[in-house]
């Protein structure tokens, strides 16, 4: 469920829509080739993308499922070689990309020692993702993935409050979809919080303590996680680390790396 860049036919870079922004120097169409995808399908400017105005290229995460698009749905025939191929292909991405994603949150529940009561149905439901990433395109296609993730989400949220339940103290923030946009949190005592969905965008939470916390969903861009503590945070993605910032202080669950990007 990791990103395997030399083993995909650079999906990222033309299944998506690009909006000029802070996060895309440029526009572009799902189906377009990124202007910086070269022939062997690696870009251009990797190396300095956020420097290019690519800031969100780096944020991005497929949870593997780039290459399992490429060299398993389609065998590892490319869209360049095969254009007839590419629609398809483009199209069963994105659908392969949420499922693994799915797959990421439930594998991580699966581990949670709070959530053995759940194991049987989380491990059922892994399966059952599982399975759903090894149909055909055509079935792919026409998957109905929304109604998949909604069994998947509840099943989640049950796991997440059994964490929850666990954390010390008795105050146990509910906070789902709350707007903490530019939020002052500096040193909150943030565990068992649950911030499902959170707008926690360029929110200061240096220091805070967000062990057992549930942040499924919460926008974490720009966010200052200096010196935050977020072990044990649950459900917590590499794709939300990269769009924030931090520094070594930050303590980060053993499954995830310190972004590049974070200085200090």
């Amino acid at each position: 469920m990791r990103a395997d860049c030399a083993n995909c036919f650079a999906l990222c870079c033309v299944a998506l829509t690009l909006t000029r922004s802070a996060d895309f120097a440029v526009d572009k169409d799902a189906g377009t080739p990124c202007h910086n995808l070269q022939d062997d399908f690696r870009c251009s400017v990797h190396t300095r993308l956020r420097g290019e105005g690519f800031a969100g290229c780096t944020v991005y995460d497929c949870f593997g499922a780039g290459q399992k698009t490429s060299r398993e749905t389609f065998g590892g025939h490319d869209w360049r070689a095969r254009p007839e191929t590419a629609h398809a292909m483009f199209t069963v991405f994105p659908v392969m990309r949420r499922l693994h994603e799915l797959l990421w949150y439930l594998t991580e529940a699966a581990e949670l020692a709070p959530a053995r009561p759940l194991r049987r149905e989380i491990r059922d439901a892994l399966d059952a993702t599982e399975r759903l990433t090894r149909l055909d395109a055509d079935a792919l296609a026409d998957l109905d993935v929304d109604a998949h993730r909604d069994g998947v989400a509840a099943l989640l949220a049950r796991a997440g409050e059994l964490v929850r339940a666990t954390a010390p103290g008795r105050k146990k923030r509910a906070l789902r979809g709350a707007d903490l946009i530019g939020a002052r949190m500096k040193g909150a005592d943030l565990r068992g919080a649950d911030l499902r969905g959170a707008y926690l965008i360029a929110a200061d939470l240096s220091g805070a303590d967000l062990r057992f916390s549930v942040v499924i969903g919460a926008d974490l861009r720009d966010a200052d996680l200096s010196g935050a503590d977020l072990t044990g945070a649950v459900f917590l993605t590499q794709s939300q680390l990269n769009a924030a910032r931090g520094d070594r202080a930050t303590r980060l669950p053993d499954a995830l790396d310190r972004p590049a990007h974070w200085t200090g």
